[in-house]
């Protein structure tokens, strides 16, 4: 049975304050899962207890177990009718994701973010987890653009390094969600400390977007299926642009910092 049919079927029996529950998530739909009980309890006034004991009346043991059975609901949707050509379907979902992306650039954030790193004394990127591969792989990308950047996925070097930071250095935070709890506390020291910073982000009004100087937004939400190829994929995308840019503003030779870098490596091949 659908969620919105199991809370029509039991509200009822819901308290007037359980009702103010119901109401949201009924109003927001499928994008209750991206909520916190934080972001309920803003919307609703209710307290942790009242949103916990909705729950429970739907059948359900708690907020995230709620969350997880709404997200299965709409899972079989992401899926191709036939297993025939699945490789055709991952291919569009892909391409898709990253013209949402693009779609979602905002040439003045994106101006402002470039010029950010440009006059940037040193530059750190933050991530854990998946957007800790990123982290790295965006510090890779702008090294072929002459651009020297410390990644770091360790929330404890992240709060260390942050704590150190000043006003001419700048921090590249990368969180989907932009509510990753590590992700978030590096840049707060670091905001604190007068350090600038960039969020790489789907949410423009969460917690690590509204630190952030400046947010260039990507495109795929992620919930059941986290670490996604897309999410990623929407991601590089992003860090692409900000190479490229880098690259366009600071007129950068690429075609000779390319070379020398291919000199560097070429003879660790073998054969």
């Amino acid at each position: 049975m659908a969620y919105a049919d199991i809370m029509n079927k039991h509200y009822d029996e819901l308290t007037k304050s359980e009702k103010k529950v119901a109401d949201y998530v009924l109003s927001v739909g499928q994008k209750i899962i991206y909520a916190t009980m934080t972001d309920i309890k803003k919307a609703t006034h209710v307290g942790d207890a009242t949103i916990i004991r909705f729950c429970q009346k739907l059948g359900y043991s708690g907020f995230t177990d709620f969350k997880i059975a709404i997200a299965k609901e709409d899972f079989p949707k992401t899926k191709p009718a036939t297993a025939d050509h699945y490789y055709d379907h991952i291919a569009q979902h892909l391409s898709d994701a990253i013209k949402a992306t693009a779609a979602l650039i905002k040439p003045k954030n994106l101006q402002t973010a470039i010029q950010m790193m440009t006059t940037a004394n040193r530059i750190w990127i933050f991530g854990v987890g998946g957007s800790g591969e990123i982290a790295h792989s965006l510090s890779s990308i702008l090294l072929r653009s002459g651009l020297k950047c410390t990644p770091e996925a360790d929330p404890h070097f992240q709060a260390q390094i942050a704590s150190l930071l000043g006003s001419s250095d700048l921090v590249i935070g990368i969180s989907l969600s932009g509510k990753t709890k590590d992700t978030y506390d590096a840049l707060k020291i670091a905001h604190d400390n007068g350090a600038k910073v960039i969020a790489i982000t789907n949410a423009t009004v969460s917690p690590i977007a509204r630190l952030a100087d400046v947010v260039l937004q990507t495109a795929i939400e992620e919930f059941l299926n986290g670490g996604s190829v897309a999410g990623r994929v929407s991601q590089l995308y992003i860090c692409n642009v900000l190479a490229e840019g880098y690259e366009q503003m600071n007129h950068v030779d690429a075609l000779a910092l390319k070379e020398r870098v291919l000199r560097s490596i070429i003879d660790k091949s073998i054969g």
